[in-house]
């Protein structure tokens, strides 16, 4: 069964499944919501659009942690301080500088109050994404599309940018998800003070019904934004052998 390559790097990546208002969380590696918006930006499917996003969602996902990244948080604020504005009467009035969704202003005991944000990211991590399918046709129209992509491409958040390309030269394997994860060369660049790992973490979906539950798997539009259960299981595996040739 055919297999495609992504290349995750870069300072920051979130990977978020659970987040709920002021509380932005992120995941330990890439969701698979995330993965299949990322590709369906690279293809300009938008957001409504269910028909052509299904056949995508259909594809099982498989990560190894090449870097697994450091969990870090931003602290941001929203709306504080207030200003004074004059209504059409002449009237001096103080009011906040934040608005409400409902499109209104703070007011009395609220005047002036901001909202705290806490957003969770992982630094420095990289991750070697395998996307596997029957059609080898469809992973090929991703793999084009992450090369010469119709929308800008990021890393769980619009202003988390790749440091490195996502699409990997020879990307389509045919080979399993699991194959091309053990035998792929790493793909984190060392550096002068680490050494390279021993072994490296893979996940993948789990086919019996085992592992950790995770609900991440579209079943519909991300529009209308409704995510199933599906099964992860994780494994250690040997450090990849460099190979001097990965055949296409």
């Amino acid at each position: 069964m055919p297999t495609l390559l992504l290349r995750l790097v870069g300072p920051m990546q979130s990977w978020g499944t659970t987040s709920r208002f002021n509380q932005r969380d992120t995941g330990k590696e890439p969701s698979k919501s995330g993965v299949i918006g990322l590709m369906a930006a690279a293809m300009g499917i938008d957001r409504d659009n269910w028909l052509a996003l299904e056949p995508l969602t259909k594809l099982s996902i498989g990560v190894r942690h090449d870097r697994p990244g450091v969990p870090k948080y931003d602290y941001q604020t929203v709306g504080q301080g207030v200003e004074e504005v004059t209504n059409y009467q002449g009237e001096v009035k103080i009011r906040s500088r934040m608005i409400l969704a409902d499109g209104k202003f703070p007011s009395g005991d609220h005047l002036g109050e901001g909202i705290q944000s806490y957003r969770h990211y992982l630094a420095d991590a990289a991750f070697l994404v395998a996307v596997e399918g029957e059609e080898r046709a469809l992973l090929e129209k991703v793999d084009a599309r992450l090369k010469n992509p119709v929308w800008p491409l990021a890393l769980g958040r619009k202003s988390y940018l790749p440091s490195e390309p996502i699409a990997i030269e020879n990307g389509v394997q045919d080979s399993s998800l699991k194959d091309v994860l053990a035998r792929w060369p790493w793909i984190a660049t060392q550096r002068k003070w680490e050494s390279p790992p021993e072994k490296l973490l893979i996940s993948y979906e789990s086919k019996d019904g085992t592992g950790v539950l995770k609900m991440d798997q579209p079943l519909s539009s991300f529009a209308e934004r409704r995510f199933g259960a599906r099964f992860v299981s994780s494994e250690w595996i040997h450090f990849p052998k460099e190979v001097p040739h990965v055949p296409a």
